[in-house]
Formats: C-alpha cells, sequence, structure tokens
C-alpha cells in the first residue's frame, strides 16, 4: 500500500473512532458513515455473511475497494476486518471480475455479466464447492467499485443480504458533476463556502477532501467532473495549471471520475495571440489541436470540455457569423481522436431579439439538428428559463432527435433559498424526466431522450451544476447533501423514487430509526413544493431580486436588459398576471408537440402549477378550488409559509433522535427559512395587490411590513452572485 493510501486509510479509521467526537457529527462524512450496526439481528446476519473477504487484483481501483471495504466493514461490524488477496476455506465475501479473481472467473458469470455493460455489477449470493458467497462480481475493476458502493449502501440501510439476487447497470452513461468554481476560489452560484480546489496549493498538496469527494461521487455512480465555471477563464488552459488539473485528475482516476474542463472560445485570441477564435480559420483550428494535444499529456484519460458560447456576454462563433454547430465541431474534430466529447451549452439567449426568452434555445439549436459531429452533446437545461423553483420542461427536448442532449440539473439553489433553505430536490428532477415529449407518441419521455434510449444514440448523460464548497459539511445545509446525493442515485437510475432515495439518504446520514426516517421524509418531500408556493406559485417565475437572487423582487424593471427583470416575467396589470405563450402571446408553446399544446394551450386544461406561465389569467377567474385567482394566490404563499412551520415542528420532535450539532444547525436555518418565507410571501402579495386591488382573505396572515419597506431591502454580499 502506498503512502498516500496509508495516510488516507489512517485518516478514514480516525474519522471512524472519532464518532462518538463532536467533530464526527459536523456532517463531513456524508452519507458514508460506518458505524456499528444497531440492528443486532441485522449486524449477526452481516458478520457471518462478510466477516473474510477477499479483493483480487493489485490495480489502483481494486486498492480503493479494499481500501473502502475494510474501512467500512470494520466500523458496521464492530470488530476489525482483515481484506487478503487469496481465497480461503473461511472467505465470505469475494470481489471481482472474470479477470482478476479465480472465484468470479469460476462461477462461470458471462451471461449475467454480459447485460451490465462497462461499469454495472452484480451482486449475488452463491454457493461454489459447497461454500457460500456473497459476490461483487463485474466486467470491469469500476464495476466492482460501483458494486462495493452498492453493497455498503444495503448494508447501511440495513437490508437483507442473505438471498442477493442484484444486476445493476447506469441508464446513462455520463454522470458529470459541473462545478462552477472560479480560479480565485470564488464560486458563482456558491453557497458553501469557497471552491475546494485549491489551486494555489496545487500540485504539491492533494487535499484529504480531494480524496473523500472522489469518494462520495463514486458512491453514487457520478464518473466526471468538470472542474471550472462554464464563465471560462483560458488560465486553466496553460501548463502551470494543466499541471495542477493533472494532480486531479490522478487523485480521481481509481474512483472512475474523468476530469473534464470549460473551454473559453476566445482563448486562441487570449493565449495563443491570434487576431481571430473564428472556428472555420485554419490557423484557430491549429491552435486547438495543438493544446488538446498538449491536455492529454497531462492527462492521458482528459473527458473534454463543457462549453458557453454566445451567452450572457461569453465569446462565442457567433462572433464571427458562425453557428453554434460550426464552433461544437471545431473543437469535436480536435478531440475525436482522444475519445474527448464536447458539451456544447444550449442556455443562449440574446437581448437584441424582441422574442420571448423561453424560445430563444430552441430558435437557435432546433435548425441546426443533425449537423453536430457525433462526439458532441447539447446540454440543455431542465427549462426554458433558468433553473427556476418550477418549470415546464425544456421544449428542445424531444425535438432534436438526430443530437444526443445532455440534461442541466441545477443541484446548488440558486432560485430556492440558496445554502439556507430546505429544498429537497429528487421530486423536481423526477418532474421534469418524467414529463411526455410525446415526440414520438405518448411515452416518450424526457427520461428516454436523455438516456440515448429514444432516439439511439450511443452517448447519453446527465450534469448537475454542484453545490459543493470548502465547508466542513460540503454544502453548508446539511440537507443539501440530499441533493448531491439524489442528482448521482437518478442519473444512474432515473426509475428510482423520489421517496426511495430520502430513505436512502436519511438511513445512511441520520439513523435508521423507525420513528425518524418517515418524519424526515415527510419534511423532505413536501419542501420543494413549500419553496414554490412561498416564492413562485402556479407558474409565476423570476420574482426574485436583482442581482442577489435571494429574496423577492416582483417589481424589478428598468434594467439593461428586459429579460434580466421580474415585471417582464409576471406582467401583472390591473386585468390580471402570467405571461401569455399560446398564439395570442409569444406563442412559445408551438415549440412543443401537438400533444403537449392541446393540455396546455386552455387554462382549463392547463396544469395550475403551469397556470401562469403560460397564460395572462384575469385576477377574477375561478381556480380548480373555487376560489378566484388572487384569492388562490393568496392561500398558496400562506401555505408555503406554513409549510414550513410544519417542518419546524416536526424537525423539534426529532432532538434526541438527530446528534446535537446537525440538529441545531437545521434548527436555525429552518428558523431563517420561516422568516424569508414570510419575506416572500408579504412583499410578492402586497407588490401585486397594488394590481388586483383586492383584499387578502381574511382568514390569512397579514403582512407584517409594508411595501416600500420590502422594496428597500437590499442583502449585501450575498454568497455566490
Amino acid at each position: 500500500m502506498s503512502k498516500t493510501h496509508l495516510f488516507r486509510f489512517a485518516f478514514l479509521l480516525f474519522l471512524f473512532f472519532c464518532q462518538g467526537n463532536a467533530q464526527a457529527e459536523d456532517g463531513y462524512r456524508l452519507w458514508q458513515r460506518y458505524d456499528l450496526v444497531q440492528d443486532k439481528e441485522r449486524l449477526q446476519q452481516y458478520r457471518k455473511s462478510l466477516g473474510q473477504v477477499v479483493v483480487q487484483g493489485a490495480s489502483p481501483t481494486l486498492t480503493v475497494v479494499k481500501e473502502e471495504l475494510e474501512m467500512a466493514l470494520t466500523g458496521l461490524l464492530g470488530s476489525k476486518v482483515a481484506v487478503s488477496g487469496a481465497v480461503s476455506k473461511k472467505a465470505a465475501l469475494v470481489a471481482g471480475t472474470p479477470a482478476t479473481s479465480s472465484l468470479v472467473k469460476d462461477l462461470s458469470l458471462e451471461p449475467q455479466l454480459k447485460e451490465v455493460g462497462q461499469e454495472g455489477f452484480l451482486l449475488l449470493s452463491q454457493k461454489h464447492k459447497g461454500k457460500s458467497y456473497t459476490v461483487i462480481a463485474a466486467n470491469t475493476e469500476k464495476g466492482v467499485l460501483y458494486g462495493t458502493f452498492h453493497l455498503l449502501r444495503l448494508l447501511k440501510t440495513q437490508q437483507d443480504i442473505q438471498n442477493l439476487k442484484v444486476s445493476n447497470s447506469p441508464k446513462t452513461k455520463l454522470r458529470i458533476l459541473n462545478h462552477w468554481d472560479n480560479l480565485d476560489r470564488t464560486v458563482e452560484r456558491g453557497y458553501a463556502g469557497f471552491s475546494i480546489w485549491d489551486w494555489h496549493k496545487l500540485p504539491d498538496y492533494i487535499d484529504q477532501r480531494y480524496l473523500d469527494y472522489a469518494r462520495a461521487n463514486a458512491s453514487i455512480g457520478i464518473n466526471g467532473t468538470v472542474l471550472t465555471n462554464v464563465n471560462a477563464n483560458s488560465l486553466v488552459l496553460t501548463p502551470e495549471y494543466l499541471k495542477k488539473v493533472k494532480a486531479l485528475a490522478d487523485v480521481f482516476r481509481p474512483y472512475g471520475i474523468k476530469v473534464y474542463l470549460t473551454a473559453r472560445f476566445s482563448s486562441p485570441i487570449e493565449l495563443g495571440k491570434l487576431k481571430t477564435a473564428d472556428p472555420l480559420n485554419p490557423e484557430v483550428k491549429e491552435w486547438w489541436k495543438n493544446k488538446v494535444n498538449e491536455i492529454y499529456t497531462y492527462v492521458p484519460d482528459f473527458g473534454g470540455f463543457t462549453v458557453k458560447a454566445n451567452s450572457e456576454g461569453q465569446p462565442g462563433p457567433q462572433n464571427y457569423n458562425r453557428s453554434h454547430a460550426d464552433g461544437a465541431n471545431m473543437l469535436a474534430e480536435v478531440l475525436a481522436p482522444k475519445g474527448g466529447i464536447v458539451m456544447w451549452r444550449a442556455f443562449v439567449y440574446d437581448n437584441n431579439v424582441p422574442d420571448d426568452r423561453h424560445k430563444q434555445a430552441y430558435t437557435e439549436f432546433k435548425p441546426l439538428d443533425g449537423t453536430f459531429k457525433g462526439n458532441v452533446m447539447v446540454q440543455v437545461k431542465n427549462g426554458a428559463i433558468d433553473f427556476q423553483p418550477r418549470e415546464p420542461f425544456h421544449p428542445l427536448f424531444g425535438a432534436m432527435p438526430k443530437t444526443p442532449l445532455m440534461m442541466e440539473f441545477q443541484i446548488t439553489q440558486e432560485y430556492l433559498g440558496q445554502g439556507t433553505h430546505l429544498a429537497y430536490l429528487a421530486p423536481m428532477f423526477k418532474e421534469t424526466l418524467e414529463a411526455d415529449t410525446y415526440a414520438k407518441g405518448k411515452g416518450s419521455t424526457v427520461a428516454k431522450v436523455v438516456d440515448g434510449s429514444l432516439d439511439r444514440h450511443p452517448i447519453s448523460g446527465m450534469a448537475g451544476v454542484a453545490n459543493i464548497g470548502n465547508d466542513i459539511n460540503w454544502t453548508s445545509h446539511p440537507f443539501g447533501q440530499a441533493n448531491w446525493y439524489a442528482f448521482g442515485r437518478l442519473a444512474w437510475d432515473y426509475d428510482l423514487t423520489s421517496e426511495a432515495i430520502a430513505d436512502e439518504w436519511i438511513k445512511m446520514t441520520f439513523s435508521s430509526s423507525p420513528s425518524l426516517v418517515p418524519a424526515v421524509r415527510k419534511m423532505m418531500m413536501g419542501s420543494r413544493e413549500a419553496v414554490v408556493n412561498y416564492m413562485t406559485p402556479m407558474g409565476l417565475h423570476h420574482l426574485m431580486g436583482w442581482s442577489h437572487h435571494y429574496g423577492p423582487g416582483p417589481w424589478i424593471k428598468d434594467k439593461p436588459r428586459a429579460d434580466w427583470t421580474s415585471v417582464y416575467y409576471h406582467r401583472a396589470t390591473e386585468k390580471g398576471i402570467g405571461f401569455d405563450r399560446t398564439k395570442t402571446g409569444s406563442n412559445a408553446l408551438s415549440q412543443y408537440a401537438p400533444e403537449v399544446q392541446a393540455q396546455w394551450q386552455n387554462p382549463a386544461t392547463c396544469p395550475e402549477e403551469f397556470l401562469l406561465w403560460f397564460h395572462h389569467v384575469a385576477w377574477d377567474a375561478k381556480t380548480k378550488s373555487g376560489r378566484t385567482l388572487w384569492d388562490e394566490l393568496c392561500y398558496r404563499y400562506s401555505g408555503g409559509v406554513d409549510s414550513v412551520r410544519t417542518m419546524q415542528k416536526t424537525w423539534d420532535s426529532l432532538a434526541g433522535q438527530v446528534d446535537k450539532e446537525r440538529h441545531h444547525q437545521v434548527k436555525q436555518y429552518l428558523a431563517i427559512q420561516e422568516k424569508d418565507a414570510r419575506w416572500w410571501r408579504d412583499a410578492c402579495l402586497l407588490y401585486f395587490q397594488t394590481f388586483s386591488k383586492r383584499p387578502i382573505p381574511q382568514e390569512l396572515e397579514k403582512p407584517q411590513g409594508t411595501l416600500e419597506e420590502y422594496m428597500k431591502i437590499e442583502p449585501k454580499f450575498s454568497p455566490g452572485i
């Protein structure tokens, strides 16, 4: 075992043996808390099945498997578990591939292994020559690693492992975290401290956190990380920084994680001193070819580039009257011989185009379908505006059958209370993935577009904008960890339910207590809807304050871009409120399939969660509850506040079942959330009341301040701007 691995293993054992200390309850261990199993019957079963462990092979990845099993099982079983390299008469758990393990080879699992592909695995209870084994088998060492973490998840959630028959493989090929981290360690839309990448100390100092970051990601199947902000800095492509990138790539490689970078389109000018960055210019092509070749000398398994171009001031091919396909294909051509890919973001909008921002990505990219090279993925946000608390699915999903589309979710809570609000996002991710595009008839879900199965694309993927910083617990709010966890689990298997993912995370993060798990699950499952209600109910969107995105600002107007204002989106008048996106308005609805249009174009059949997204509705229009639209908005806003208060009561009741430090931390955050929920409710209702001219229903709580007071509130130095 190398000195690095010895240090790492010693450090993890230190964390385990310090579990009774407050330091061990600070959230650093995430969902990888390998504490003694409390259920005595399960503990006895696990000791019998797992007391002797064999991992054959000496690669870096198999070394990681050995260390993780030894450390985890020692903690879970309460006694030292040694991992051997040779099958003995006492061996009970065996992990490996047919190429590395004689036992796995002897079991003749080739037909089953063929079904799970390169990253999948088998977990089996198997008899061989009169001996009972628990087997982790895979075609590749990466598959063994994923199988190991799956077994540990079963143990942590106290599942029966006596008759295992698990065949598991990922539904998407690329499962990637996008870090919007800058080289100065600030993080755009980051609410958990500074960047975890300490560029100043790299490559010479490898922080233990990098290893634990890799462990956490591998445990949920994430296999790629984009290290830098989409608002890119060309410096990361210089030799000085490529040495640092190499150091991180070397740390992540044993965990099956590839490194990707963001490419600033103007780099040939900024670094190469060329006069142009025109993607069709031969000198520009040659510059990128040489740069890519240079990158691969540092990182031989470099994954490729994520590119934000011609959006929000970023340079791109349109600067030279070229298309997005021209720009993407130029990079794809030089990456292809190395096996790299381009993830070209579809988040584009142009202030000079006098049209609904909802329509612009579709308008620019739909005509380009079929013109991108095979190693280009167009990366599309879940909705067409910008990571709002609720958006209908992006119309590009299902509209570009000849182009692989990559999902982009935002794990960090830019518009959902940032680092201080509890908002479990699995239901939001699922809402989008389960939406039906009708691209090829009923059942053409967004998930089937993203996994490539609908149009038979060989590459597929999901990206999540990370919520990770250098806070000791990684995500600031302890429940922010659940969103990182949920993204990984759904990127691996989008058929998992939000409830099942919540249960896993609760049991691994807090405990399996039968009184705690359902109570916390209920909090989590209702939390995102609570945020939607006290911020942007019934399809309202983009109501946040100017620049900081933290609090309410429905009055924001007269800014450099119309689509950076709130009034552009809610369009409140004395007659009503909402953005008409039907034929009588912007006609953005025409970008969806006829079946979707038929449901959403009529206010009577449009789901109420999207009503004001697609329709301008009169204040006195009747809603499904029987109330007028104005009254319904009042009840939704007030209901959001009440939901937070219910979460507070639930959490208070769990004192004693959660360690004091994390219980106190969440309690304080919920107090902030309740205060902020009232702020959102009161400010929005008072502002919209100036148009509706109607009273807030008598039975509802009234605003505590005046509209003028709320309009003067301006948070200073809000993080993540």
